[in-house]
């Protein structure tokens, strides 16, 4: 993997993430809170927790080791968080931009939240982020089955790409 490859990723990612946003604009309060039963009880906390694990992970790579994520009151409504996760993308991204090729492969040591040590080289956190929360965006456009409102537009890697080589 190199940085043009991460770079993409991100893009892919922040892309997905606002696609899923935009299908859940229309919610009210009261659908994005309802508990649905699923391994985060609501959308609003499944969305969190997609955002606080990205939070985590960029924390591990400024040399820091949360010991808790980030907790759904953290913010009060989901425009919040979406305003949130855009500063944080900013972060992200130019922490990656200062990367270089060489940083691609750079070891990070941590601590787990379960108090763990851990240590993995940049480009397998950064790749874990992006599958992470494709997998937690599938709940998400579950959930929003399941309440009987449309899903995101396509969340597919080769949709991205395929838009991506449309504006080409």
């Amino acid at each position: 993997m190199n940085l043009q490859d991460l770079r993409t990723l991100l893009d892919y990612h922040y892309w997905a993430r606002d696609r899923m946003f935009d299908a859940l604009d229309p919610l009210t309060a009261e659908q994005v809170n309802r508990d649905m039963g699923n391994s985060f009880k609501t959308i609003r906390d499944t969305v969190t927790h997609l955002y606080a694990a990205e939070w985590a992970w960029y924390s591990r790579w400024q040399g820091t080791s949360p010991t808790k994520l980030l907790t759904t009151d953290t913010y009060p409504d989901l425009a919040a968080l979406r305003r949130a996760w855009v500063e944080n993308e900013a972060n992200v991204r130019a922490f990656v931009g200062n990367l270089g090729d060489a940083g691609v492969d750079r070891v990070f040591q941590f601590t787990l939240l379960s108090g763990q040590s851990g240590a993995m080289p940049f480009w397998q956190m950064l790749q874990h982020v992006v599958n992470h929360a494709s997998y937690h965006r599938g709940q998400v456009t579950t959930l929003l089955r399941q309440l009987g409102a449309a899903p995101p537009k396509s969340l597919d890697m080769v949709a991205f790409y395929r838009e991506m080589a449309a504006k080409s």
